[in-house]
């Protein structure tokens, strides 16, 4: 039995920088650090930050006045913003810049009169983000079905934004209902999705073809990992998304002689290592690291951590 590792997989450039300015923030102004919402949506890089003075809250409420508080990489409201100002928290930006920058494209639309159509998933934290940047009406939606039964108030009025989690493969089909439906309406060009996640997507595509089954390493609440085994799962394998070593079943690789390997982009490289100890084993005899598009986009950090601790 052998596995295939995808590439690229794992970490992206804009959870890379969240957690980097989690560390940075220990460093400089020592812990507590308090974090609203999962600064990402892994559940072992959690418990690592929590060990080290970090605390993870889902309200601003329980945050102390003037506590050192970071933003998620998920992005946050106008409303949410504007409470932390007033509780005098000291605050810290991780949000995404590929996040940000669909934040402004809403704001865009916003000074156009537009009704906004946010093509995600109800609840995700960047999509109760982005819906707060928008003083508008907001509609959530993330099939062609829900696209088809929409009921606007102008359709000569109307733009998009997406989930930055999703990818032109998820978009695709509900954009086209949507300028089928309104062929006035607005929204950024399909090269303006996560190039991260649309990346990982063509990986396992190129991989499925020569797998018997798919193990996704990610964590159960993160979207892009969850839309990684759902392309495994449309390919007709057998797909799973684990995020523990002891999560693999035995029974999942009697059949297998070609094992496929990927990571959600929240997922770190030292946990896909030990995904495949674990194989190893099982009775994995070799892992064959794949060829893919090389990512090298590194996002700068707020310029309250530009520096290095010792000079500040």
């Amino acid at each position: 039995m052998r596995a295939s590792l995808a590439n690229p997989r794992g970490f992206c450039a804009g959870v890379d920088r969240a957690i980097e300015i989690v560390e940075r923030a220990l460093e400089i102004y020592g812990a507590p650090v308090y974090v609203l919402h999962e600064i990402v949506h892994n559940r072992h890089v959690l418990e690592d930050l929590r060990s080290r003075g970090v605390h993870f809250v889902d309200e601003l409420d329980s945050i102390p006045s003037g506590a050192v508080t970071v933003f998620s990489a998920h992005g946050v409201s106008d409303e949410v913003e504007r409470v932390g100002h007033e509780r005098a928290l000291r605050v810290i930006d991780a949000t995404c810049p590929l996040v940000t920058k669909v934040h402004a494209q809403a704001k865009l639309y916003a000074g156009q009169d537009r009704e906004l159509i946010l093509i995600g998933h109800a609840g995700h934290p960047e999509v109760e983000g982005t819906r707060g940047r928008f003083p508008g009406t907001v509609h959530v939606l993330s099939t062609v079905e829900e696209a088809r039964a929409l009921a606007v108030v102008d359709s000569e009025h109307l733009a998009y934004v997406t989930q930055t989690t999703l990818s032109v493969d998820d978009t695709r089909d509900v954009i086209d209902a949507l300028v089928a439906r309104f062929p006035a309406i607005q929204g950024p060009n399909l090269e303006d999705i996560c190039y991260a996640t649309q990346n990982r997507q063509n990986a396992v595509r190129e991989m499925v073809g020569g797998v018997d089954l798919l193990i996704v390493v990610g964590s159960s609440n993160s979207s892009n990992s969850n839309r990684l085994r759902e392309l495994g799962e449309r390919a007709g394998l057998p797909s799973y998304l684990v995020d523990d070593p002891d999560q693999i079943d035995p029974a999942w690789l009697v059949e297998a002689k070609q094992v496929g390997v990927t990571a959600g982009a929240s997922a770190p490289e030292v946990l896909v290592q030990k995904i495949l100890e674990r194989l190893k084993e099982l009775g994995v005899s070799s892992v064959r690291d794949l060829p893919g598009e090389a990512e090298n986009t590194v996002f700068k950090m707020p310029q309250e951590l530009a520096q290095p601790p010792e000079s500040k």
